[in-house]
């Protein structure tokens, strides 16, 4: 049943048939691709799909069942006998792991330093995939990751890629860390994003790029909720189904105005 919007335009009531999109947001960590996708989920009143904390979930499984994360084979067989759910109940985001709520426990240090191995395998990830995809046939979903708008959903009808400088995203991690009583100094964490980013982009199944018609927003001097209002304009204009549509007019998304 496609979305139906109502919408004044002057005196006159016009209703539009809006058909759901497929939105691919894709990026490093740090970048923003996260909080953003899931408020842009939030704001339309769709679906969001966490790519990154299904491998998160899985690197937390292999590390709790003592099980090597360079053993590719042992990793694959536990991920085919595995249940990730993500669970978006009242604007929350939740990742179910086998029935257990690990949302917290998957953004560990450790979890962190292992994920990139993990999540490089391509028996890992055909399952992976396998799910993402079921999950945005529907449509109606924001789906973040680092390889959505090139391996997951090739054919999404909106495709992002987002980025920042290296030292903004470090500052964005640490952050982060600190919330959850970590404290890393900003070398560190720089290195360690350098290095995901190394691992991230030079694997050979699904590597992290930009998808060639991807948007690219570099966050580093945004916030984000202008991030939020730059996605939202393309949207917008791609949801519209007729010209005489206000650009701002069928999304209740702040008055975010022109995209920058």
């Amino acid at each position: 049943m496609p979305l139906i919007m109502e919408i004044y335009v002057g005196q006159r009531l016009k209703r539009r048939c809006l058909k759901k999109l497929l939105i691919a947001i894709d990026g490093p960590a740090g970048s923003g691709k996260s909080t953003t996708a899931k408020l842009v989920a939030q704001k339309l009143g769709y679906i969001y799909v966490d790519t990154g904390a299904m491998y998160r979930a899985m690197t937390f499984k292999v590390l709790n069942s003592k099980i090597s994360p360079a053993s590719e084979a042992e990793v694959v067989r536990l991920a085919a006998d595995s249940q990730i759910t993500l669970s978006n109940d009242r604007g929350e985001f939740r990742v179910i792991m086998d029935g257990e709520d690990v949302t917290e426990e998957i953004r560990s240090e450790e979890v962190t330093k292992n994920v990139s191995l993990v999540s490089s395998y391509p028996g890992l990830r055909k399952i992976m995939v396998e799910k993402q995809r079921e999950i945005g046939s529907r449509k109606g979903c924001v789906v973040d990751g680092r390889d959505i708008g090139t391996v997951v959903f090739p054919d999404a009808d909106l495709k992002f890629f987002m980025m920042a400088d290296i030292m903004e995203r470090a500052r964005r991690r640490q952050e982060e860390l600190s919330a959850s009583g970590a404290e890393l100094p900003i070398v560190q964490v720089v290195r360690e994003l350098k290095e995901r980013d190394m691992k991230d982009s030079t694997r050979e199944t699904s590597p992290l790029k930009k998808a060639d018609n991807a948007v690219e927003i570099d966050t580093t001097n945004l916030t984000i909720d202008e991030q939020v209002k730059i996605i939202l304009s393309y949207v917008n204009e791609a949801m519209v189904t007729s010209e005489e549509m206000s650009p701002t007019g069928p999304l209740d998304n702040g008055s975010f105005g022109e995209r920058k």
